[in-house]
This record gives C-alpha cells, sequence and structure tokens, in this order.
C-alpha cells in the first residue's frame, strides 16, 4: 500500500503570506512527478506554478480556484509508491479535500516530519506524530495538541454538511457547536470554547492569526485579538476584523453624566450592507478588494509618500541627438537597442557620479545604506497592474544586454510569470510614463529605494538650437528624491548630467 503525503502551500519568499489559487493544473486520480507543477497560484508580487515534492496518485486537492489559502495550508495529497489498480480507489480514499473556499485549520497545523520531508512543507496524510503534539510552525501558533483525526471520505462520495455563517468582522467570540460533518471541525489551534457570552482568555488557546500584518495592526490600535471572533475560513482573524473593531472604538459614544450608560450596539458589516460610516451613493458603488497586485502597490505606495519626504525637480531636454544615435546604432542586423536601455546606460553613469542617490535609509539604525551595485527597477503597465521589474548589475551591463533583459522581464511580466526574486531588490528605478502620451509626472518613490527618474514622451517642439529657433524632439525629465539622503545640489547635479547626455551623447563617452 503506497504511502500518503500531503504537500502544503510552501513558503514563496520576501514575508508573502497567503496566495490565490488561480488554475488547478492536476485533477484527482492524476500521477504526477517528482517536481511537476501541479497548481498556479497568484501572490501578491507574482504568479507563481508550484512544484509538488512528491510523485504519485493525487488523492486530494484543497481549495477551489479563486481561494486564498496562507502559507502551510494543505494544496493536495499524493499517494507515493508503487500502486496496483485495485489500491487507486483506496488511496484516493486516504484525505478529503476541505470544503471549498476553506482551508482545513486541522491540516494547516499538522506536525512537521522528521527525516527527508522535514521541511515544513508535507506531512504524512494518514498518521500524527506519535508524541502527540502538532509542532505547529506558522506563524502565530504555538506547540499544541495534536488535532483530531479526520475522516476518510471518498472523492465521489457525497458528504452531509451544515453550513457555517462567518462572524461579523470584530465580534467577540461566542462559542457554539462544531460545524457537522465538516472535516477537521475541531482541531488544536482553536480556541476553547468559554461560557456564553463571554471570550475567552488568552491562556485558553491559541488565537488563530496567521498573518503578523494583523497582529501588528492590532498592537498598534490596542486591540486584543482573544477578544475577537475572525471572519475568515475557521474563525481566522482577519484584517478587516482588525479595522473594524479599530473603527467602533473610535466611533464608540461617551458616557453623559446622569445618562443610562448602556447603548444600542452599531450594525455590525455584512457582505451585503457596508459600514454605516461608508455612505454609498444613490446610484450604488462597486466595490473592489485591494488585493494581490493592486493591494501590493497600495501598500507599497502608501508607505512612501507616508515615511519618505520626497522632493522633485524637473528640467526640459533635447532628445534629438540621442534618438539619431539610437537610430544608428539600430541601422545594421544586429539587435535593436531600446531607448530604456540608453537610458539605463545614461542613469548608471550619473549615479556613479552621484551615489547618493543610489541608496537607501535605515530608519532603524538612523544610517544612510549607500549600495555598490545598481540594481535598475523599471515599471511596468500589465494586466494584473503596476509591476517594477529589477534588471540586477546594470551598471556591469552594455546597450544590448540591457535591451535584451528589459524585453525579457517586460514579457515575463505581461505573462505574469516573473518571480519574486525579479521584482524585488532594486535600488534606482526609471519610470518611462511617456508610452502613456503624457508630458510629465512627479513620480512617487518606490520604497525602500532613495530616488526614481521619470521619463516624459518625446516630441516635437519649438527650440532654441545653435542660436536658431527650430523644430526639436524635446522631453522632459523627472526626478524624485528622498530629501533625507541629498539636498537639492546633488539631486539637481544627476538630473542635469542626465540631460546633458541625453542631448549629447558624446558627453556619456567622455565621463566612461
Amino acid at each position: 500500500m503506497a504511502q500518503v503525503l500531503e504537500f502544503k502551500l510552501p513558503d514563496l519568499g520576501e514575508g508573502l503570506t497567503e496566495a490565490e489559487i488561480v488554475h488547478w493544473l492536476v485533477e484527482v486520480g492524476d500521477v504526477v512527478a517528482v517536481d511537476q507543477p501541479v497548481v498556479e497560484v497568484e501572490t501578491a508580487k507574482a504568479m507563481v506554478e508550484v512544484p509538488c515534492p512528491y510523485g504519485g496518485v493525487v488523492t486530494a486537492r484543497f481549495g477551489e480556484e479563486g481561494t486564498e489559502l496562507p502559507v502551510g495550508a494543505p494544496l493536495i495529497t499524493v499517494a507515493v509508491g508503487a500502486l496496483s489498480p485495485d489500491e487507486v480507489p483506496d488511496a484516493l480514499e486516504t484525505a478529503t479535500p476541505a470544503p471549498s473556499g476553506t482551508a482545513d485549520p486541522a491540516a494547516a497545523n499538522d506536525a512537521v516530519p522528521s527525516g527527508p520531508a522535514a521541511n515544513g512543507s508535507a506531512t504524512n496524510g494518514v498518521a500524527r506524530e506519535a508524541d502527540g503534539a502538532s509542532g505547529n510552525v506558522l506563524v502565530g501558533y504555538g506547540t499544541a495538541a495534536a488535532p483530531a483525526r479526520r475522516r476518510r471520505v471518498g472523492p465521489t462520495r457525497p458528504t452531509a454538511t451544515v453550513p457555517h455563517t462567518a462572524p461579523a468582522p470584530g465580534t467577540p467570540r461566542t462559542p457554539g457547536p462544531a460545524p457537522v460533518g465538516i472535516p477537521g471541525s475541531v482541531s488544536a489551534g482553536q480556541d476553547t470554547p468559554a461560557a456564553p457570552g463571554t471570550a475567552p482568555a488568552r491562556g485558553d488557546g491559541p488565537v488563530p492569526v496567521i498573518s503578523p500584518l494583523v497582529r501588528r495592526l492590532a498592537r498598534e490600535h490596542g486591540i486584543d485579538l482573544a477578544e475577537l471572533a475572525g471572519s475568515g475560513p475557521d474563525g481566522l482573524i482577519l484584517r478587516a476584523d482588525v479595522e473594524y473593531a479599530a473603527h467602533a472604538a473610535r466611533t464608540r459614544p461617551r458616557a453623559v453624566p446622569g445618562q443610562d450608560h448602556a447603548t444600542t450596539p452599531a450594525p455590525r458589516p455584512s457582505a451585503e450592507s457596508p459600514p454605516a460610516d461608508r455612505s454609498v451613493p444613490a446610484g450604488g458603488a462597486v466595490r473592489t478588494p485591494l488585493k494581490g497586485v493592486r493591494g501590493a502597490v497600495a501598500d507599497k505606495l502608501a508607505r512612501s509618500r507616508r515615511e519618505i519626504p520626497e522632493a522633485t525637480v524637473w528640467v526640459d531636454a533635447d532628445a534629438s541627438e540621442l534618438m539619431r544615435a539610437r537610430t544608428a546604432m539600430n541601422a545594421g542586423t544586429g539587435p535593436r537597442i531600446s531607448l530604456l536601455a540608453l537610458l539605463a546606460r545614461i542613469c548608471a553613469a550619473g549615479l556613479k557620479r552621484y551615489p547618493e542617490l543610489n541608496s537607501t535609509v535605515d530608519t532603524a539604525a538612523r544610517e544612510i545604506v549607500r549600495f555598490d551595485a545598481l540594481h535598475l527597477g523599471f515599471a511596468a503597465q500589465t494586466p494584473r497592474g503596476l509591476v517594477v521589474p529589477v534588471v540586477k548589475d546594470a551598471h556591469t551591463r552594455d546597450a544590448e544586454s540591457l535591451s535584451a533583459e528589459f524585453a525579457r522581464l517586460t514579457d515575463a511580466a505581461r505573462e505574469g510569470r516573473l518571480t519574486p526574486a525579479e521584482l524585488t531588490g532594486g535600488t534606482f528605478t526609471v519610470n518611462n510614463y511617456g508610452v502613456f502620451g503624457v508630458d510629465g509626472s512627479t513620480p512617487i518613490i518606490n520604497h525602500p529605494e532613495a530616488a526614481m527618474l521619470g521619463v516624459g514622451r518625446i516630441i516635437p517642439r519649438p527650440w532654441v538650437h545653435e542660436g536658431e529657433l527650430a523644430v526639436r524632439q524635446v522631453v522632459e525629465l523627472t526626478l524624485t528624491f528622498d530629501h533625507r539622503v541629498c539636498d537639492g545640489g546633488v539631486a539637481g547635479g544627476f538630473l542635469r548630467y542626465v540631460a546633458d547626455c541625453v542631448e549629447q551623447p558624446a558627453v556619456l563617452l567622455r565621463t566612461l
């Protein structure tokens, strides 16, 4: 009989704590090879195909397409080992997928085995560890008692379930009967039932929180997570729960002397009705969750504006000679050189002269960290939103190599194939918003970098050239910089150098 192993959603790096299932690549009953991709997930960074470390027959899948799972939640179970045709039906009954859109808390807190599989990504789906401890390793969980064993149900066998209604965000926890017929409904990691109408104390059990962001948000608002009931799967406390509790605390009526202190609680938000303070126009409104790439961009831009004292300088430049040089470089049969690659070469030379802008601020240590290498980010608009791929070691590349790398990363961004490593680690960013037909902008710095160069469209304009009025190809260049790392003299010097190289590319050759 083959051994059934459970593969969990692995840590995808860069602090990512959850991912959304976009497309399953295998079905229950399929035979998979070692390291074969089994599911495509979307994180806040990129679209990723997740390979399974086991080879065998897929016996169960956890979560439908569109379901968001936390890191450590089960993805699939695989029957590993030689299987005869008679053994396949038995293997398919060794694990049961969690209900649609729900991650099984018992599975998410499985013990981490020792030996070859001790990487935190898979456990034996049939037997628990003999010592009875769960060995939970997710953020926010400690070691607890072993979870209850899940029932074995065949994948095609109907299971009667009782609908589970999630509590409103931020409501105090009140115990109730466990859902009937839902595998894993009673497990370690869930709070111990308390007396009706009371919230369990911290010592009663671990608080069901996975995201460190939720814990930090609760600390900032002085909210006791043990007094909240989560609206997520199986009572998981989400960010919306903490935000609602914080809002309720701010808007709670103050007691007035001589009046009864009892107040009527405000209605809690639900999926059907927004909170009272979010007025909806007569014509209605459409709500779009800030999650995935859009949510990551929103968080990063808000943090940039909140933390960085930015300033902006700009200058118009005659790009006629640069465009003429590019045309000459592309006249042959070799690879084409992009305008972005030429601008990257100019930026690399400029940052060598003004290295203060190729840096970041360590706020905890109150230090400016200056980088030797230039990892150049560039803004790319994709169907999934704005992303900033990073060309590593751009200062060591020539124009041809830069053009090829920009093209490769742009194609990967549009197809959603960028890895987290290709979206992080930048030290300076170029934003060519001229492709959208605009002349200028005030770029928001790509936190935690210290500067961003914005490039507008290059269009014919009247320009004084060699003492006469002429029509020239003019571009507006904008530099937004962190005023903590330098003053206007450095920022202006860098931008003026970039403009001089755009107007007279020979300047670049003299300074290399």
